[in-house]
């Protein structure tokens, strides 16, 4: 695999300590439409679009640190992972996402790098117009 092996930034996954107040900023003062806000399994997680054709920003409870997970779709996660892998990517972990699996990478600044292989993508839409707060 040569080039950028990446299909596209799907998601910008973002911890907050205040997702409901975090949600009303995006709402009420940048303008951005609300997908959804869902409060389930102890975890709070709201999307919401700040342009047409832009990434989800995905404000939640539950992530560690402070800095965002840029989340890439990929074709083919086991080939993508090894393409990255002999460029020298050392993997951080891997985790299930509602949309498909996922494998985390840290750049040695800190930035955090996600992809996944979107096997569910329905789910996602599945959420739209679920307001269990804000």
């Amino acid at each position: 695999m040569s080039g950028v092996p990446f299909l596209s930034l799907d998601f910008l996954y973002t911890p907050s300590h205040d997702v409901a107040a975090d949600l009303a900023v995006f709402e009420d003062m940048l303008g951005a439409r609300v997908r959804f806000a869902i409060d389930g399994m102890g975890t709070r997680v709201a999307a919401v679009e700040l342009g047409e054709g832009a990434p989800l920003i995905l404000l939640t409870d539950h992530l560690e640190g402070d800095r965002p997970v840029h989340l890439y779709a990929v074709e083919d996660l086991g080939a993508v992972r090894r393409d990255l892998e002999t460029r020298g990517w050392k993997e951080e972990r891997a985790v299930e996402l509602p949309p498909g699996p996922a494998i985390t990478f840290r750049t040695p600044g800190g930035l955090r790098l996600a992809i996944y292989q979107p096997v569910r993508p329905f789910v996602v839409e599945s959420f739209k117009g679920r307001r269990d707060f804000g």
